[in-house]
């Protein structure tokens, strides 16, 4: 007997539900005052020191040595080390949940002007990737809807709460996908006459656009209200940044030049063929999030490791460099992207402040977020060794002050089989 459609999509979201409890933490993460006690200390912006840091209520209160934490509860953090909290800029966790189901893809909105859709509104805080995330170093992120020219707004987010608005790390960034002159993917079939003649299509498309989002940003009392125009109003003026997807050079050349014509204060995101015009985006001090960087060569003529060296050449030039994974459910894996750009020419010490304070600065919260400093967020993690190294384990967490437990799907599942108990007495 055949399902009806509705008791089809009701059983899924039931059975999506329950998948969703069972993989959640158990343990509830605890408030308080707590001292780590002697560790080595990655601050990012003052160095690395031996030390201790206190975390009373959502903030780093001190950093230093042989420190009076009064009744905190102390951790023993001796041969271990702290990092300020990673953050990945630019993925779809919290938007996307299971490829194969499209119920659980809440990130991609129809037609090419949707900049009033937020991503912060669709983001589910009980989403099974953002324990697994988040007890892998990386405690913030940056997630982006996709789609049309302008998709929506993307939102910085912490990897704990139990609303959007409680996650929230305090940006939002407008989002447009610049026409490209490459192709999709390796199943495209245009022809380069044909490439050419859609790219020209969509930029008319945009300048179209952009004027009519200009003039109603200079009208003083403009009638009726557009809410296509009015949330990119300040973008036109100035006064919010545009994150503009760009991978190809020529493409990023003209972006360049559209940026600079229209007064915009823009970051490129992508940019997989940077350090072929790194130049000038050094020239024209526009911040870049590239990645993600286990990938492949965006041209078959390229070598297999220009991914991986892509970003240290745009830093060695001068660019501001953050990595993102452009991931959904492999977001965890932040760390490994920064260690493959750190050895193949960024080097340990940049790599690391581009999952840390160089997207906070990008992202305008390097008051808040990415480093370890006295009067910050308390968002870092403590750890046995390298995190750019998959046998280090991360024993402690803090987000926003929060002592979070170490359980993830993964965690409960080992636990689960280490001590299990078949439940059978089976006999001869």
């Amino acid at each position: 007997m055949k399902m009806s459609t509705s008791r089809i999509i009701l059983t899924t979201i039931f059975a999506l539900s329950i998948l969703a409890i069972s993989a959640q933490q158990i343990s509830k993460p605890t408030y308080g005052p707590v001292l780590l006690k002697g560790a080595t200390i990655y601050t990012v912006t003052e160095g690395i020191i031996e030390g201790d840091v206190l975390i009373e209520e959502n903030l780093i209160t001190q950093v230093g040595q042989d420190l009076d934490g009064g009744d905190a509860l102390v951790i023993d953090c001796n041969g271990k080390r702290i990092y300020p909290g990673f953050m990945d800029s630019g993925c779809k966790i919290g938007l996307a949940e299971i490829g194969a189901v499209s119920l659980t893809q809440d990130f991609n909105e129809l037609g090419s002007f949707t900049p009033h859709m937020k991503a912060l509104t669709a983001v589910n805080p009980s989403s099974v990737h953002i324990p697994i995330t988040r007890v892998n170093g990386v405690l913030t992120a940056f997630t982006i809807p996709a789609g049309g020219l302008f998709p929506g707004q993307g939102a910085l987010i912490n990897m704990h709460g139990y609303t959007p608005e409680s996650m929230s790390a305090g940006f939002e960034g407008h989002l447009l996908n610049w026409p490209s002159s490459g192709r999709r993917h390796r199943w495209d079939r245009r022809t380069d006459e044909e490439i050419n003649k859609d790219k020209e299509k969509a930029l008319k498309k945009l300048n179209e656009f952009w004027q009519s989002v200009f003039a109603y940003a200079n009208i003083s009392s403009p009638e009726g209200y557009k809410p296509q125009l009015e949330t990119l109003k300040d973008v036109a003026k100035g006064k919010a940044k545009l994150l503009v997807e760009v991978n190809k050079k020529g493409d990023i050349l003209d972006a360049i030049t559209w940026v600079n014509e229209n007064e915009v204060d823009a970051i490129f995101t992508g940019v997989a063929e940077g350090w072929r015009v790194a130049d000038s985006l050094a020239k024209y001090e526009i911040p870049v999030i590239t990645g993600p960087i286990l990938d492949n060569p965006s041209r078959d003529s390229d070598r297999y490791d220009t991914p991986y060296t892509n970003a240290g050449k745009m830093a060695k030039a001068g660019v501001l460099v953050a990595i993102r994974t452009n991931e959904s459910d492999n977001v965890r894996n932040l760390p490994f992207n920064a260690a493959f750009a750190a050895n193949y020419g960024m080097g340990v010490e940049t790599a690391v402040e581009a999952i840390t304070i160089n997207p906070a600065k990008i992202f305008g919260v390097d008051d808040q977020l990415g480093s370890i400093e006295e009067g910050k967020q308390a968002n870092l993690f403590v750890c046995d060794g390298d995190p750019f190294e998959m046998k280090t384990r991360i024993t402690h967490v803090f987000i926003n002050g929060y002592n979070i437990p170490i359980e993830s799907r993964q965690t409960l599942l080992y636990d689960e089989f280490l001590e299990r108990d078949p439940g059978l007495n089976i006999k001869d």
